[in-house]
């Protein structure tokens, strides 16, 4: 007997419902271990929602989804963050945050100043333009965000989010420290 995939329908039909969405599930099978099975759910809806978002983001505001990030961080912290700690908090390489980093500063959205303590170091920081642009876009994306998880009910999403928690918790308690994963 041929393995199943996973989500997929036996007949076909109309009435097994919609055809199942190729994506990185659509190679297992009911023989895959129940972990491998849920660690390609979680990252499936994760690109999904990740791309919708980008396309939006790029669509309703002519800006990239890291340019995005960049700018959600220096909200966070008006005072301005150092490039490296961008570069950390957003889990990219340094070249990466000097180009996002570049073209907001091209735009006038952000504003990038030699250290006080360290004047080899440059912080970032929000011009009010960038504060501006950012409140728009931000309050817009969690829109999309809220839209996006709508047919899951509350209780589902505090049930979700405590064991994603739980996950969390058990991975940053297995793995080694230099490992561990800042989110």
């Amino acid at each position: 007997m041929a393995r199943k995939p996973i989500g997929e329908s036996n007949g076909g039909s109309a009435e097994d419902g919609p055809a199942p969405v190729l994506d990185l599930e659509a190679r297992l099978t009911e023989d895959h271990h129940q972990s491998l099975v849920l660690w390609l759910r979680m990252l499936s809806c994760t690109v999904r929602v990740e791309s919708e978002i980008r396309s939006r983001l790029r669509a309703d505001f002519g800006i990239t989804l890291p340019r995005f990030d960049l700018m959600a961080q220096l909200e966070r912290h008006p005072e301005g963050l150092r490039m490296g700690e961008l570069s950390q908090r957003m889990m990219v390489t340094g070249g990466n945050v000097t180009g996002i980093t570049d073209q907001l500063e091209e735009e006038k959205l952000v504003v990038r100043e030699p250290a006080p303590e360290d004047r080899r170091a440059f912080v970032v920081r929000l011009t009010p333009s960038g504060r501006k642009a950012f409140a728009k876009m931000a309050a817009v994306h969690e829109q999309w965000i809220v839209e996006l998880f709508s047919t899951l009910p509350a209780a589902s999403k505090d049930t979700l989010i405590e064991l994603l928690s739980q996950l969390k918790q058990g991975l940053n308690d297995q793995l080694p420290n230099e490992r561990r994963s800042k989110g």
